[in-house]
């Protein structure tokens, strides 16, 4: 999955109607604009320090131009750091956020200011590994190649005791999935934020888990595809655990708000209101942001926990 993501985000402008999806952003200005009004909140209700903006793919960078220019009424103008490994969606993104710097990993972030971070559709492209229960036990799902075809195949078992209690009996061809790699740059991101101060917004389609399902998809002209087909060339996402996240986060020493849906976080932060003062051409955009998308995308904010209560969540 790594690898494949790789390659499709590295030779591709996977966004918008001639692309295979469109995110949040690419939607309606309303998305970034109310994000952008959220970080200038945070950051003037902690005393309006030094800080740095990141934003974790960034896509076409569309999120951070909106997101800077009402923070920019706010007063906010902070340097723009942007983590992300493909060279077209950077060259997109310089089209959008001239002055930015790019980071392939956030080991490279500043580490003498606090970070206002955003990670809006990012965890979900991270690799996952799925735990298939058989008759005689677990076995880690792996992925094999049959005559230039891939296919999922029973690797070897593994044992009972790394699968979470509540869910040892599950039924046989149950699936539990797992991503490493998600809770390591959470961890990362978390101990960075305790040291330095801050606060991360983390947007994803998710569930509260541990959980039982499989939840690996591809994508392709805004289609589902056969994930085990042509990899590189279609988007492969799943399903975000932000409760696991969330107790990375804790565990760092972090303060954890959320989870709630993309839907009651932006009427929080007065997406009805924005809607009523663009006019009616909003009103679909909005009911997408709102209502379709509004219970299935999840939100979580981490933050140092001397600082202000980020706004949006009850």
């Amino acid at each position: 999955m790594a690898a494949a993501n790789a390659h499709y985000y590295a030779t591709r402008d996977p966004l918008g109607a001639g692309g295979d999806f469109t995110t949040a952003p690419e939607i309606s200005q309303m998305f970034g604009e109310l994000i952008g009004a959220w970080a200038a909140d945070l950051w003037d209700r902690a005393g309006r320090p030094a800080v740095a903006w990141v934003e974790l793919g960034p896509g076409r960078g569309t999120l951070t131009a909106d997101a800077l220019r009402v923070m920019a009424r706010a007063g906010l103008t902070p340097p723009v750091h942007l983590v992300e490994t493909s060279p077209t969606l950077r060259q997109a993104q310089a089209g959008r956020v001239a002055h930015a710097t790019w980071h392939d990993t956030l080991a490279t972030l500043p580490e003498d200011v606090p970070l206002i971070v955003v990670a809006n559709e990012f965890f979900d492209a991270l690799p996952i590994r799925q735990l298939v229960r058989a008759a005689g036990g677990w076995h880690e799902r792996l992925v094999a190649c049959q005559d230039t075809l891939f296919l999922p195949i029973a690797g070897a078992s593994i044992p009972e005791t790394i699968i979470p209690p509540t869910l040892r009996a599950a039924a046989p061809g149950s699936i539990i999935e797992t991503s490493p790699a998600s809770v390591a740059i959470m961890a990362d991101l978390s101990a960075r934020l305790v040291a330095q101060g801050g606060a991360a917004l983390v947007i994803d389609y998710g569930y509260d888990g541990p959980a039982i399902g499989d939840t690996l998809q591809a994508v392709r002209g805004h289609a589902y595809a056969n994930p085990f087909a042509e990899p590189g060339e279609v988007d492969l996402t799943a399903h975000v655990d932000m409760a696991t996240l969330g107790l990375v986060a804790t565990a760092s020493g972090a303060r954890l708000s959320g989870t709630i849906g993309q839907g009651a976080f932006l009427r929080a932060l007065g997406i009805d209101q924005r809607a009523a003062a663009l006019g009616p051409r909003v009103a679909a955009d909005r009911a997408r942001l709102v209502e379709e998308m509004g219970e299935l995308f999840r939100v979580i904010a981490v933050s140092h926990p001397h600082w202000p209560q980020p706004a949006g969540f009850a």
